[in-house]
């Protein structure tokens, strides 16, 4: 099948499972790259969370910070705790910035990325990105913010209502009046701007080698692992990752290794037409288009 034959099939998957997907699948190797609507702006919900463990560790690196620092962290920073992590604590807690990296980015734990956050600002994070010549990723606030949406404000048997706003409650200029999902007021990037950043961590840049590295090693223990990973992982792969979810957006970047050398970038973004919080078929429908298009790029 061509190129232009499968990305219209993809489309048409996409549309009847109810998605609308931004992706990017490049070989970090030989540049190729499919895609689908790689350079529209959707809000990042926890993938920011990746660049501030890359802006943390290059502080880190440079001697700004120590990741052996203990910090307190009281309990009851949020109304809504997450599923995981600090915010479900009761007691307080005193936790060094190396275990908040790890919290924050292998358990997606949004308090503790407010913590590091409170170190690093987002619009140091935002900064940073631009040092390494990284563009197309804004990051705007931090992930308090995502606690505070419709939904927390309904109960969960009224949950629809809260989709529903988010699916139709947009403009063509990618406004909205959930601010959240307002690509003008929330962290917001590309799936192209997401592959860049994968590319500059996974292939020699203008990040430092040990930078790098320890993200990377981050990003592959991520605990997430029902969205892409199931397509992705094997004996023969390896698949290091980070998801963002919010309200009625489900996304994944991640960079998939063979055994015999190959790598390939990806990132899909995805806003979902249909207002349910479980969405199964979603999730396998991101990774099954994913993995179609990386595929293709295997076989070319």
């Amino acid at each position: 099948m061509s190129t232009e034959a499968l990305l219209g099939e993809m489309r048409r998957q996409l549309h009847e499972g109810g998605l609308h997907g931004c992706l990017l699948v490049r070989d970090l190797h030989t540049g190729d790259e499919v895609g689908i609507a790689p350079d529209t702006q959707l809000p990042a919900a926890s993938l920011v969370k990746v660049p501030l463990a890359l802006a943390t560790a290059e502080r880190i690196r440079r001697g700004e910070l120590d990741g052996a620092t203990m910090l307190d962290v009281l309990p009851g920073r949020t109304g809504t705790p997450g599923p995981t992590g600090l915010s479900r604590f009761r007691h307080p807690a005193r936790v060094a910035i190396d275990d908040l990296l790890y919290l924050s980015t292998c358990l997606s734990d949004g308090a503790a990325a407010d913590v590091l956050f409170g170190l690093t600002p987002p619009a140091q994070v935002t900064g940073m990105l631009h040092e390494f010549g990284l563009r197309g990723i804004t990051v705007r606030h931090g992930l308090d913010e995502l606690t505070d949406t419709p939904l927390e404000r309904f109960d969960a048997s009224q949950a629809h209502l809260a989709l529903a706003l988010a699916i139709d409650a947009g403009t063509s200029g990618r406004g909205h009046r959930v601010p959240q999902l307002d690509t003008t007021r929330a962290s917001s990037g590309s799936a192209r701007a997401y592959v860049e950043l994968l590319q500059a961590l996974w292939t020699p840049s203008a990040i430092h080698p040990d930078v790098a590295e320890h993200v990377r090693g981050l990003m592959g223990h991520n605990l997430i692992r029902h969205r892409l990973a199931p397509d992705f992982s094997s004996d023969a792969t390896t698949w290091s990752s980070k998801t963002g979810t919010l309200l009625n957006l489900r996304h994944e970047i991640g960079v998939v290794e063979h055994s015999d050398g190959q790598a390939f970038a990806v990132a899909v973004l995805t806003e979902s037409r249909v207002p349910a919080g479980v969405q199964p078929g979603a999730e396998a429908l991101m990774a099954q288009v994913a993995r179609t298009l990386r595929d293709h790029l295997r076989q070319l």
